[in-house]
């Protein structure tokens, strides 16, 4: 956001929902992108972290469905678009979402309390896989013998991947923190969620503001260094 205006890629026309006639030409596009808005973004990206202890207060309804939005935005191969979410506030039902995340047994003797039910939010993002081979059996996907393509790597999970962690960015951009929990015990929270065979949830995600909060012990380890992280040119 640049003054007010939303922008995405510096096309504050076309994210505005404002459209361009055919033939026109979008002089925004041309415009440099302002030194402010990658400073925002990259304090976005350095402020999240994993949080684990979160206030009772409640999400404003409003802001949830912002964060479903931007969540939504996140790519996926063939637009496929087989991400989804499940939003859980209700109190009793997220005590249930936390014991299939093993809550009890793992997360309240790590870090001394129940932090995966007392968030005032969970969300659970699920994919499915179907979604992406009834994709690329269509026309406009499959290959020259009319076969599905050789997948290289489950391109599913690299999407809700990116649902996620659009979404973890939406969260501290709207001054919220999250967590996130596996999930040991799967098939109860499908059936505990009514989520069909075909999806996958691929773990939980606590929301809400900040709280006093414990430091994970893993931050002991240090981030890698840049060098380390980076291969130029190759390995």
């Amino acid at each position: 956001m640049v003054n007010g205006q939303h922008t995405v890629l510096g096309l504050p026309c076309l994210a505005s929902g404002e459209t361009v006639s055919s033939g026109a030409v979008c002089y925004c596009a041309r415009a440099p992108r302002l030194d402010v808005t990658a400073m925002e973004f990259a304090d976005v990206v350095r402020k999240r972290r994993m949080v684990r202890h979160f206030r009772p207060d409640p999400i404003d309804p409003e802001i949830v469905d912002e964060l479903m939005r931007l969540a939504q935005r996140a790519p996926s191969a063939g637009f496929t678009q087989g991400q989804s979410f499940i939003i859980v506030t209700d109190p009793d039902l997220r005590k249930e979402v936390a014991r299939c995340c093993g809550e009890e047994e793992h997360y309240e003797d790590a870090f001394g309390h129940p932090w995966v039910s007392e968030a005032p939010l969970q969300a659970i993002p699920c994919v499915s896989e179907a979604a992406y081979h009834r994709r690329y059996q269509e026309s406009d996907k499959v290959q020259g013998d009319g076969s599905e393509i050789e997948w290289p790597v489950p391109f599913w999970f690299i999407d809700i991947g990116c649902s996620v962690q659009t979404l973890l960015l939406a969260v501290v951009d709207n001054g919220l923190a999250a967590g996130y929990a596996g999930i040991p015990d799967t098939p109860r929270l499908k059936a505990l969620l009514g989520i069909p065979d075909e999806v996958t949830p691929v773990g939980v995600i606590p929301i809400g503001y900040p709280d006093q909060d414990v430091p994970s012990p893993s931050l002991k380890r240090g981030r890698r260094s840049l060098d380390d992280f980076v291969h130029r040119e190759r390995w």
